[in-house]
């Protein structure tokens, strides 16, 4: 079954990590009331430089972060290092209700820690905006990087999306319905291509009152799904899901993979068949990393 609540309010499957991973999650089931101070406190801070607060729109939540893959030498700027790489905007989970893009680092220090440069921005939510208006930061988000990517070092026409739960919904929303994009002047084939963690992008129907209220009337709840919006066209997309996430059901990965594959469109999944929903992004923080989970995204953006 597909889960048709896709929030972080459930009881989730925590796997066997130690003592960290239950603070973490606690965290990350907080996320509304914290930037997830105590688990960024963990990560490494020498393999990156960031800059920070960065406006990409004249509202408070339009504003983003910049992180960079540090220098080896005294005498390269982060610019030379990054020449040509790819950039990478990810967006955060938080039931398109929450988040903020400082509580991230740890996603920007894996990215960086592969040579690539990374963009994390914050975006209207809930109850400020609802869909489809939420969509329309994320698309400025990566009219913003194209323009400027050139200035961070990286290549315009290497930009990927990606993001948690809610954020991979909205990175798939941004790579397969032309709308958002259009109203920026650029198109999905701009993208270069799109990673999710556990994303929901075959939801329906909405049984939750504020998902209602989110989605709007229930007639237009169709325009809220990405795997409705596919015609085989897309960039290229890899859409990683935990076996034991109870919270945005797999079935939302694999029925978007399937409907992508039978339209001829390029999709890859990658299962971990032990995590759950939390573990697929903290599982790309420096103390509980997966190598093989940051490897596959890694070389997913090397390939394209």
């Amino acid at each position: 079954m597909v889960n048709p609540v896709p929030t972080l309010e459930q009881p989730m499957y925590l796997d066997k990590t130690k003592a960290v991973l239950l603070l973490i999650t606690a965290l990350f089931l907080c996320a509304a009331c914290s930037p997830l101070k105590t688990l960024n406190a963990l990560i490494p801070e020498n393999g990156y430089s960031v800059m920070t607060d960065i406006a990409y729109g004249e509202l408070n939540r339009q504003k983003l972060d910049v992180y960079l893959p540090k220098p080896k030498s005294g005498t390269d700027t982060p610019q030379q290092l990054a020449s040509g790489r790819a950039l990478v905007i990810f967006f955060y989970g938080g039931s398109w209700d929450s988040g903020e893009r400082s509580g991230y680092k740890f996603v920007a220090e894996a990215l960086t820690s592969k040579g690539f440069v990374v963009v994390i921005p914050d975006y209207r939510v809930y109850p400020e905006v609802r869909f489809p208006e939420f969509m329309r930061d994320p698309a400025r988000v990566v009219k913003w990087s194209k323009q400027h990517a050139a200035q961070y070092g990286a290549d315009p026409k290497h930009v990927f999306v990606s993001g948690h739960s809610a954020g991979a919904h909205i990175a798939a929303m941004l790579t397969l319905d032309n709308e958002f994009l259009a109203a920026e002047g650029l198109e999905p084939p701009d993208l270069r291509g799109m990673f999710g963690l556990a994303g929901p992008y075959d939801f329906l129907p909405l049984t939750s009152n504020r998902l209602k209220t989110i989605f709007g009337a229930e007639d237009q709840w169709w325009r809220s799904q990405p795997i409705n919006f596919v015609t085989g066209n897309n960039p290229p997309m890899l859409l990683l899901v935990g076996g034991k996430d109870n919270i945005v059901w797999p079935r939302n990965t694999f029925n978007l993979a399937a409907r992508i594959k039978a339209a001829g469109g390029s999709v890859q999944v990658k299962e971990f068949s032990d995590y759950g929903h939390i573990d697929m992004a903290a599982k790309l923080a420096k103390p509980l990393r997966d190598e093989e989970m940051l490897n596959t995204i890694a070389d997913f953006i090397r390939t394209h």
